[in-house]
């Protein structure tokens, strides 16, 4: 049965506040709760609703009939299609409250813990140009614009080389400028563009698993060491000269690698990597530690904010110098290794086994020998013949996935009993029911919200826990 088209336009609506998943909240003439994008509190709008369930209905903005006083002109041109940076409409500072008071809303008011006040969210130095990595898709089929006649591009005209558009799998966006990674970014990624079309080389066909070219990603660093690594669905006779021309048009390239990657996603976690010119890695420096970056490798996308996040993590851990310290879900080992120096003994666990071999590469080059690094899933690694081995923790740091935590592995971190637990999250829905299942018998001392990205509704969020005596 096709679903029912709803046709409502709900007029002069007073936007009310911001709220979850980067949408705004209003209310109809009847009450009913409305969420609408890419809105600011304060804007009187017309509603164009396309969703209504029982408990509330979904819109988006016909018309704004008068503007917000708060509400900024986005910077970027592909505000609204993009579907990233959706605040930029709304002020920094508004945007900081917004996440201190999601981070309020899944913890004390859907989570019904019981925490002592949300510190204010701790400010990114950047809001542009803040990350270090982003992965450029390339298709044949790009999003057609409003204003483009479909019928009048040429094959060349609908290829693109940016970011998926909302729902679409096979939809992408070519994107002119991103504002979200210094340059060389923007300059890559276009002459990149340019260098496969004019030459010809077939832009990948998701659908259909036809075409040659498929990702760019582009990774760089404080101190301007830049990666790119070019992914490709098969060899073909162009490839050399598409990454010489690379390489000769970007010399400050430190990084240039390439992948054939004939599967039907683009993960590459399962995919050769292999060097074409260059160096192996990049280096990123944190309070004089040097951290490995291969083209696998984890590491925060906000480098400046990763060093603030990290400093709260330490400052939560409350370290002496005598404990031994567990480091769950340690990626590269950058927390275990930024820890060390006021820890005896740091045990880090993480589920990529190349993460883990750059975080014993970093530990030696960075003299670091009190930590000890172990591959493998948590829930299967982490049991009590593992703690008997490696000593039983006195503080566990836990930096786990969107999904949080296995119901295992809390089970086991509760069994180690630390004295102290710092639970670091991408997600405060997921951390707030694993914080749940720990309430019983830790109690939750600090919480501290940090802006990991700026213009979107994601924030990261550190707790403080205490086991209750």
């Amino acid at each position: 049965m096709a679903r029912k088209k709803v046709d409502i336009l709900l007029e002069d609506i007073t936007i009310e506040a911001v709220a979850a998943e980067g949408k705004a909240i209003a209310h109809s003439p009847d009450g009913q709760v409305v969420f609408v994008p890419f809105a600011v509190p304060g804007d009187v709008v017309d509603i164009k609703v396309f969703k209504k369930k029982k408990n509330y209905l979904e819109g988006t903005i016909a018309r704004i009939k008068t503007p917000s006083k708060d509400r900024l002109e986005p910077f970027c041109k592909h505000f609204g299609i993009c579907g990233g940076c959706k605040w930029q409409p709304l002020p920094y500072p508004m945007q900081l409250e917004a996440k201190r008071q999601q981070v309020y809303d899944q913890l004390v008011r859907i989570g019904h813990l019981d925490v002592p006040e949300i510190l204010p969210t701790l400010p990114s130095e950047k809001t542009c140009f803040y990350r270090n990595k982003l992965e450029f898709t390339a298709s044949d089929r790009r999003w057609i614009l409003p204003q483009e006649d479909p019928e009048g591009l040429s094959d060349d005209q609908r290829c693109g080389l940016g970011f998926h558009v909302g729902k679409f799998f096979d939809k992408v966006l070519d994107l002119e400028k991103c504002w979200l990674q210094p340059e060389p970014s923007n300059a890559i990624r276009l002459f990149i563009r340019k260098y496969a079309v004019e030459h010809g080389i077939p832009f990948y066909d998701i659908r259909n698993n036809t075409g040659v070219f498929r990702t760019v990603f582009v990774r760089t660093t404080e101190s301007g060491a830049t990666m790119v690594i070019v992914c490709f669905a098969c060899e073909f006779e162009e490839r050399k000269a598409f990454l010489d021309s690379i390489a000769e048009a970007f010399p400050e390239i430190t990084s240039l690698y390439f992948i054939i990657n004939s599967k039907l996603n683009d993960s590459i976690s399962d995919q050769t990597c292999i060097l074409y010119k260059g160096e192996d890695s990049i280096y990123e420096e944190m309070e004089g530690l040097r951290f490995r970056i291969g083209p696998k490798s984890f590491y925060q996308t906000n480098t400046l904010q990763a060093f603030n996040l990290y400093k709260v993590a330490r400052n939560f851990a409350d370290l002496s110098g005598r404990e031994i310290v567990y480091d769950l879900y340690t990626g590269t080992g950058t927390i275990a290794q930024f820890v060390s120096r006021q820890a005896a003994k740091v045990i880090g666990i993480e589920y990529i086994p190349e993460a883990i071999e750059d975080a014993r590469a970093n530990a030696l080059a960075n003299g670091i020998s009190n930590c000890a690094f172990f591959a493998g899933d948590m829930k299967d690694v982490l049991n009590e013949r593992f703690i008997e081995e490696n000593g039983r923790p006195d503080v566990i740091i836990a930096d786990p996935p969107r999904a949080g935590m296995h119901p295992d592995v809390v089970k086991v971190l509760l069994e180690a009993a630390p004295s102290r637990i710092v639970y670091v999250s991408c997600n405060p829905a997921s951390q707030a029911r694993d914080l749940s299942m720990m309430s019983e018998y830790y109690s939750i001392d600090a919480v501290q919200p940090v802006d990991m990205f700026p213009h979107t509704q994601h924030v990261e969020n550190v707790c403080k826990l205490s086991r209750k005596k």
